[in-house]
């Protein structure tokens, strides 16, 4: 599979619009509705890759359906260009779905309260369950998915339904965005305007509310696997640290760049690189893991 290139522009114009509906103000967050057998269904026409496949049941090789989480300005289907098809292609059943959902900013999602994305997501992982017959998924996320689902495991009861949390590029500890945090403080009403129109973005910020909340008494829960993949040209995710997890438990945190020091991935490119997706795979399948390095970006 290439790597979608004319996608990846798309997308990176995308946050740039999304970025100057912050600045000019957009309608207040509402909810959007469950997922159901018909959106499912739509879902999966417009993806031609097989994946979010219902009928799917997982094999003795790969016995856990996987769910992905998108991030900021993301979506069930263009943050997954890549990886969906290749996680399709191993042989694993594998399923997205849409949060956070505005209304008046169409395709770009993962902008209202976190909260709403935490409960979707419940909603999402129930319904796989029953759909595959199994127990147990694991969660592949990228940027503001991984607080998203750590944020199910840890507000809604999830963690005995989730084996493995693998998470590209993640926001676990909070962002100043480039510094952009503090200008937003500097200028009277920006957050609360910010936080009126677009909670998403400050759920995010370094501080918040709901960051507070999902790391206090410890990063991490027992019995979760989790590998954190991030690169250290990640301009959204700010302090480069804001990726990292810490504390007891099973945690890998790696960096691409220690795997091949010329990968030149970005915070939303990274989701379209094919080292990203041999270190998922290895993290979903570690029994059959082999070593990240350059040539990997080659490998099918």
């Amino acid at each position: 599979m290439r790597l979608p290139w004319s996608r990846i522009r798309a997308l990176s114009a995308a946050a740039a619009l999304a970025l100057a509906a912050t600045v000019l103000g957009a309608a207040p967050a509402t909810a959007a509705p469950t997922p159901t057998a018909s959106s499912a269904s739509a879902a999966s026409s417009t993806v031609t890759s097989g994946w979010n496949d219902y009928s799917c049941r997982p094999s003795a090789a790969h016995p856990r359906p996987v769910v992905l989480v998108h991030g900021t300005m993301g979506n069930a289907t263009d943050n997954w260009l890549l990886i969906a098809p290749y996680l399709k292609n191993r042989g694993y059943c594998v399923f997205s779905f849409d949060y956070g959902q505005v209304k008046g900013i169409p395709v770009m999602y993962g902008l209202a309260p976190a909260a709403e994305g935490v409960d979707k997501l419940k909603t999402f992982v129930d319904r796989v369950l029953t759909a595959t017959g199994t127990d147990k998924v694991d969660l592949v996320a990228h940027s503001q998915g991984s607080m998203i689902a750590r944020g199910y495991m840890k507000f809604e009861g999830g963690a005995p339904k989730v084996n493995a949390l693998v998470a590209i590029a993640p926001n676990n500890q909070g962002t100043t965005l480039v510094g952009l945090t503090k200008l937003m403080d500097a200028v009277p009403g920006a957050r609360g305007l910010i936080t009126m129109t677009l909670p998403g973005l400050t759920d995010q910020a370094i501080g918040s509310d709901f960051l507070k909340r999902l790391n206090e008494g410890g990063d991490t829960l027992p019995g979760i696997k989790y590998t954190i993949i991030t690169t250290k040209y990640d301009e959204i995710v700010t302090p480069h640290s804001g990726n990292y997890l810490t504390g007891p438990g099973d945690i890998h945190n790696v960096q691409l760049q220690d795997l091949c020091p010329v990968d030149a991935s970005m915070h939303i490119t990274v989701a379209f690189d094919r080292l990203a997706a041999h270190e998922i795979a290895n993290a979903l399948d570690p029994a059959n893991a082999s070593r990240t390095t350059c040539a990997s970006v080659v490998l099918d």
